[in-house]
């Protein structure tokens, strides 16, 4: 889900990927930003990139 959120897709679509339901999304990414410490999309990629958890970037 992490890979889907910095791609930034929306919680809807994000829940059209698996089949999940919009409100799963939002649960998961309640408790993730809550792992990191973060008030959003934003703080929450930022931390994720600091700590090297997607790994490289193959885009350029």
């Amino acid at each position: 889900m992490l890979r889907l959120m910095a791609l930034g897709l929306a919680n809807k679509e994000i829940a059209a990927r698996p089949v999940i339901t919009g409100g799963t999304v939002k649960l998961h990414l309640h408790r993730i930003y809550g792992k990191l410490q973060a008030s959003g999309r934003v703080q929450a990629f930022r931390a994720v990139e600091r700590l090297g958890l997607l790994g490289k970037r193959e885009d350029g």
